[in-house]
């Protein structure tokens, strides 16, 4: 009998290169990591983004592209000094090219706890729909 080892993997956050571009914030930026659900009526991305709520995060969509924004300002108790960290703060933002099967107008977006959840509406001609089928 086989036997299957478990292990927690922890893997590290993808950090965007910036050398194309200049930023105006001292922080660095990191790529959230996404998930992708699908129904017959939406599309729902739900994107992690710790340390954000919905005053720090921005959602644009822009010739076809959705992106998404995440300003977090660093946490520090009063009184303490930071002494050692493992955990990196900085910035969020990833873009998500959209089809024309995605309603635009219809796209909301809720964060709570850290998570983003993103909902797209498909359009009406992309949702499946059932054909009658008849006798001859």
């Amino acid at each position: 009998m086989a036997t299957k080892k478990d292990q927690l993997e922890v893997q590290p956050r993808e950090e965007v290169e910036t050398q194309n571009s200049e930023r105006t914030r001292a922080q660095r930026l990191f790529v959230p990591r996404a998930d992708i659900y699908e129904t017959d009526k939406v599309i729902m991305v739900v994107a992690e983004i710790p340390g954000a709520d919905e005053k720090s995060v921005d959602v644009v969509v822009e010739k076809n592209v959705l992106t998404i924004n995440a300003y977090i300002e660093p946490l520090q108790p009063a009184g303490y000094e930071l002494a050692y960290a493992e955990y990196e703060q900085g910035d969020y933002q990833r873009s998500f090219r959209l089809s024309d099967q995605i309603d635009r107008e219809g796209i909301k977006a809720v964060v709570n706890d850290g998570e983003l959840r993103l909902t797209l509406p498909k359009a009406e001609a992309a949702k499946t729909r059932k054909i009658k089928v008849v006798a001859a």
